[in-house]
């Protein structure tokens, strides 16, 4: 077994499923304890019986302010340190919609979800990543907030917005041991993207040079890399994952 992570807690909200369980896997697998956020209480539980001894579910709304300071410092004191938080928690919204047929609030769900849940994570976090003086936080942003996709107009913005709250962290703690990153993938086959239109999917896959949809694995193997120790001299930068659509 890997040990980079030994001794390390870690953090990752939507770790029932997808990309969120994936990478919560990885990090398991070189001896982090891992801790899967998740609104699903079932299959949260379900997800870390999957992944074993390494890992506790908590079923959390990362969008309740209350209910995630609460479930921080429980954390915290338990074992005195977290180490890593990667903020997985997304939804799409409702999508295939020109801007004047979108819904205002559905427009505002997606701004909670994807924006103001990485807020209120990292924000939790980050007293405890200043009193040990290391840290890493990791939020799942999107080609999508690059570039914009046509009839994703809420999940475009929001991840648009991911980038920008990054790039602001990663100069705000550039001295303090903590790195603050982003990831934004193309379309990786996870089940939110199995629900959304075949001709949305479509759209996004034609976009990208290799012509495929990214894998779990390879986006757990980069998010393992930008959390480890030896990612010390890269923050507020946002890694690209789009089989070659972003080059910049």
């Amino acid at each position: 077994m890997n040990t980079q992570f030994r001794d390390q807690v870690a953090v990752i909200t939507g770790g029932a499923n997808g990309i969120g369980f994936a990478i919560a896997q990885n990090l398991a697998q070189q001896s982090a304890h891992v801790f899967l956020v998740d609104t699903q209480k079932t299959a949260v539980n379900k997800a870390a019986r999957q992944i074993g001894p390494q890992a506790s579910a908590i079923q959390l709304d990362v969008t309740n302010e209350v209910q995630v300071a609460r479930t921080i410092a429980k954390i915290a004191r338990k074992f005195g340190r977290i180490d890593i938080l990667i903020n997985c928690a997304g939804t799409t919204g409702k999508t295939n919609l020109k801007t004047h047929e979108v819904d205002f609030e559905n427009f505002k769900f997606v701004f909670d979800v994807n924006v103001n849940g990485c807020f209120l994570m990292s924000r939790a976090v980050l007293p405890q990543m200043l009193k040990q003086s290391y840290g890493r936080i990791l939020h799942i942003a999107s080609i999508a907030g690059k570039e914009g996709n046509a009839g994703m107009l809420a999940y475009s913005a929001s991840k648009a917005a991911v980038i920008g709250l990054t790039k602001v962290q990663g100069k705000e703690y550039a001295e303090s041991g903590i790195t603050v990153n982003a990831l934004a993938p193309a379309v990786i086959r996870t089940a939110m993207v199995a629900a959304l239109p075949d001709e949305q999917v479509q759209y996004m896959t034609d976009k990208i040079p290799m012509k495929r949809c990214g894998t779990l694995d390879e986006i757990a193997n980069l998010a393992a890399y930008i959390v480890s120790p030896q990612c010390s001299f890269t923050t507020g930068f946002t890694f690209d994952m789009t089989g070659g659509r972003a080059t910049y």
